[in-house]
């Protein structure tokens, strides 16, 4: 049997601003539609999402080299914020000592700072971080 594949879902107020937060973060692109969709409209069309035609309902995300999981964030009128059931680790590569790896944990949170995110509190192995929405996500090392 092989092994399945996941998807990751965000639901937020506004799509788009969230989509290109993410893309920033995990080098992420825009997914094609699938061949039998057209168009994103339509390929949107059979997830049921809210009614409303904003530009902003949704946007799907992919790994441009096919390995990460597909990211999925809708659109979600009244939305609160317990509804973060899902985090995201964002792992940074390399390998070298304790302080490398926090060097680049750091680095990448500062990045991830000026693309929209803010830092909520560090910890000895990870920063507890927030996407434009204020879904929480951390910023970690790959294993070593």
């Amino acid at each position: 049997m092989a092994a399945v594949t996941i998807d990751l879902t965000l639901y937020c107020e506004n799509a788009r601003l969230l989509a290109e937060f993410w893309k920033t973060a995990l080098g992420y692109v825009d997914e094609i539609p699938a061949s039998r969709y057209g168009t994103a409209e339509e390929s949107f069309a059979r997830l049921d999402l809210p009614t409303g035609g904003a530009d902003d309902d949704g946007a799907l995300l992919c790994d441009p080299e096919g390995i990460g999981p597909r990211l999925s964030i809708f659109r979600v009128p009244g939305r609160g914020t317990a509804d973060n059931r899902l985090h995201i680790d964002v792992r940074v590569p390399g390998e070298g000592s304790a302080a490398d790896r926090w060097e680049r944990i750091r680095v990448e949170a500062a990045r991830l700072v000026r693309a929209g995110g803010t830092i909520l509190e560090a910890f000895d192995d990870h920063i507890l971080m927030a996407d434009p929405e204020g879904n929480e996500f951390r910023v970690t090392a790959a294993p070593a």
